[in-house]
């Protein structure tokens, strides 16, 4: 049955949704990030090497907890690390040597080839919000998400631009069972977008049940020989690697299907207070987790992630978009591209209660330094709000737009005889304007970024069509964008038999809240 599904797998639904397809209205998809500037390194290579010796030292006489897990203990053990309780030692270069099986990139595939991604190198891949359990919007404000806004977020990043992949858990759906949920969120991405996804980790047989529903969508041969997940595997700072993210690592990684190993900081708290600090426990744990990883499979995909904040002193609440995030991503990175590996960081961070100019501060700052600092998949880059709290409509709109500047960035300067542009120049001659010339007209619609949801109309305009603000505009974007979606198509019997599995699986157990 698997195999005639994948053999399924580029054919169309049938005459109806041919013609369904040819009405409804074209959505591009920007091709992943392709730098073509330079990154930005803020340490030097006596520091870079100062912060690897004392990682090294960490993970050899301090160590790592890997807890509830005898067959983690028992294949590090193999591997010569020295294991005591459940603390794991390293001897100096075991982890290192083990990370570099780990592959530099990476193809992750989309059910739609023309909207694969290139993890890793020099690439930009960009990936929604991930993990609030509320959302909220200008109409109906703060409150708990459901499946239906669930939905509603992965149309948004079908319909959107700038945005190279659906994510994960976009906002996390409370109105259906904690056992449960990972089943409809999974079948959301696979139906309702054809951008790639990401796996559920909850729990290491919601993992497998992410595996075997790709199964379906691809067919099991292509998944076990090609990556069609990337999953975030957070680590429970300070050093400690907890059986519910390695259970669902192990799943993935004996599937081929990428993990980001990333450290969850909060500098402060699960971190030191130093920038330098923080980077040595950084590199330990990714190097742990990245070398487990590869002892369950040699060649598993990995990406080293850096989840970097600070704290405030005062409340103890998390902060964003400060200088010394900036400095610990830049570092992290330097980091991750000496060891070979793609780099997860950065993101549409903010602390603030609404899209406002708190939100636009820290998160432009946090966005810009994820694109200078060699980041290759940004998690959250649309959408977060009120740290990671809530998934904003607004602001899910509004940073995806401005994603769109960091694809006008990072393609650099063109420096040619047309954008020379001398005839141009001996043209218009002295004291001229440059509106009417033949260069501006044959240039002028690509030659400027121009925002899709900004106001730059004159004062008087912008008064008579109501004095919007940027919430209000991108407000109107979301109904917008939510108006002209149209279901990608998809074989219906590979969407039969998702929605067969989904259902088998769900009434196998009881609802379940905890």
């Amino acid at each position: 049955m698997t195999e005639m599904m994948a053999r399924k797998r580029g054919r169309s639904g049938g005459g109806a949704a041919r013609r369904a397809e040819r009405s409804a209205p074209a959505v591009e998809t920007a091709k992943y990030i392709e730098r073509n500037i330079p990154l930005y390194d803020i340490l030097d290579a006596e520091a870079l090497e100062a912060i690897e010796a004392h990682a090294d030292i960490v993970l050899e006489e301090i160590g790592v907890n890997f807890v509830n897990n005898p067959g983690a203990l028992a294949l590090w053990k193999a591997a010569g690390a020295d294991v005591e309780g459940e603390r794991v030692r390293m001897p100096r270069g075991l982890a290192r040597a083990l990370c570099a099986t780990a592959p530099a990139t990476f193809t992750q595939h989309a059910r739609n080839p023309a909207r694969n991604v290139e993890i890793g190198g020099r690439n930009l891949v960009l990936a929604p919000v991930y993990g609030p359990p509320f959302v909220q919007d200008i109409e109906g404000g703060r409150r708990y998400a459901t499946i239906a806004d669930f939905r509603n977020f992965v149309k948004l990043g079908q319909m959107s631009k700038w945005v190279h992949h659906s994510g994960g858990t976009v906002c996390e759906p409370t109105d259906v069972a904690v056992n449960k949920r990972h089943l409809d969120m999974l079948h959301a991405h696979m139906t309702l977008s054809d951008k790639p996804f990401m796996g559920s980790v909850t729990e290491p047989g919601r993992a497998q049940d992410s595996v075997d529903m790709c199964g379906i969508l691809f067919g099991e041969e292509f998944v076990q020989n090609n990556t069609v997940m990337t999953s975030l595997i957070n680590i429970n700072s300070p050093l400690t690697f907890d059986d519910t993210m390695m259970g669902a690592l192990e799943v993935y990684a004996r599937n081929n299907q990428a993990c980001i190993v990333s450290p969850f900081i909060v500098g402060g708290a699960m971190a030191p207070v130093s920038v330098a600090g923080t980077l040595v426990q950084v590199l330990a744990e990714v190097m742990a987790g990245v070398a487990y990883s590869q002892l369950v499979r040699k060649g598993a995909p990995v990406i080293f992630g850096a989840f970097v904040t600070s704290i405030d002193m005062n409340s103890g609440a998390p902060t964003f978009g400060t200088p010394e995030a900036a400095q610990i991503t830049y570092g992290a990175g330097q980091l991750a591209r000496r060891m070979g590996l793609p780099y997860r960081s950065a993101g549409s961070f903010c602390g603030s209660k609404l899209p406002d100019a708190q939100a636009a501060y820290e998160t432009a700052n946090t966005l810009n330094v994820g694109l200078l600092s060699g980041v290759n998949f940004m998690l959250h880059a649309c959408g977060w709000l009120e740290g990671g709290l809530v998934s904003s409509y607004e602001k899910y709109v509004m940073d995806a737009d401005q994603l769109g500047a960091l694809h006008k960035m990072a393609r650099g300067i063109a420096v040619d005889a047309d954008s020379l542009a001398l005839d141009a120049i001996r043209e218009v001659g002295p004291g001229g304007h440059y509106l009417g010339c033949a260069h501006t007209q044959a240039n002028f619609k690509t030659a400027f970024w121009r925002s899709d949801l900004f106001d730059y109309k004159p004062f008087e305009t912008w008064s008579e069509e109501g004095a919007r603000d940027t919430m209000a505009l991108a407000s109107v974007r979301v109904k917008k964008l939510l108006a002209e979606y149209r279901k990608p198509e998809l074989d219906p019997a590979v969407d039969d038999a998702l929605t067969a599995y989904v259902a088998q699986k769900k009434a196998s157990v009881p609802d379940s809240f905890l």
